[in-house]
């Protein structure tokens, strides 16, 4: 049997090295690589964030973009190890269309457990900071803080990274 597990939570502040430790991570499995991006590109910066991630990731990967329904995604993984890059961009984009998580996270949960591919899952630890000082900053603190405490209830390893070193939670 592998060592690696089936669902991996990478989660880590801004710029802490997630991303990258991740494809490492994701990489090891030695199989088919696909990277699932859930953000959607409204401006040059973020543009250039993409390109950036694309170009180090290279040409062995596969690539889906999909903003919302990661349950989809997750049930269609026959193969090799899935990226999801990442849960903080799903929230958000859930949250801008007015759309509750929980039901769509747990249909996720559940794809990610039935499929027979690994997962690896990126999200930002945004609890760390001070207390925002608008009710939509607070309300989503709390909803991520509580959609990585799920997907750390299920994973089978979580790890947080910071400077680029993952110290392992789980």
């Amino acid at each position: 049997m592998s060592d690696i597990p089936v669902i991996t939570l990478a989660l880590g502040h801004a710029a802490s090295g997630k991303s990258l430790w991740a494809e490492r991570e994701a990489a090891r499995s030695g199989g088919a690589l696909h990277y699932v991006a859930t953000a959607r590109v409204w401006d040059t910066e973020m543009q250039g964030k993409v390109a950036a991630h694309a170009a180090r990731r290279g040409a062995d990967w596969t690539l889906v973009e999909e903003p919302l329904d990661l349950a989809r995604v997750a049930a269609a993984a026959d193969e090799g190890t899935v990226l999801i890059d990442c849960a903080t961009m799903w929230l958000t984009n859930l949250m801008m269309e007015e759309r509750g998580w929980r039901e769509p996270a747990e249909a996720w949960i559940a794809a990610m457990r039935a499929a027979p591919a690994r997962f690896v899952v990126v999200s930002n630890d945004v609890g760390g900071g001070v207390t925002p000082d608008n009710a939509m900053a607070r309300a989503f603190q709390r909803d991520q803080g509580a959609l990585n405490q799920r997907l750390a209830e299920v994973a089978d390893r979580v790890v947080l990274v910071t400077a680029g070193l993952a110290q392992v939670l789980k």
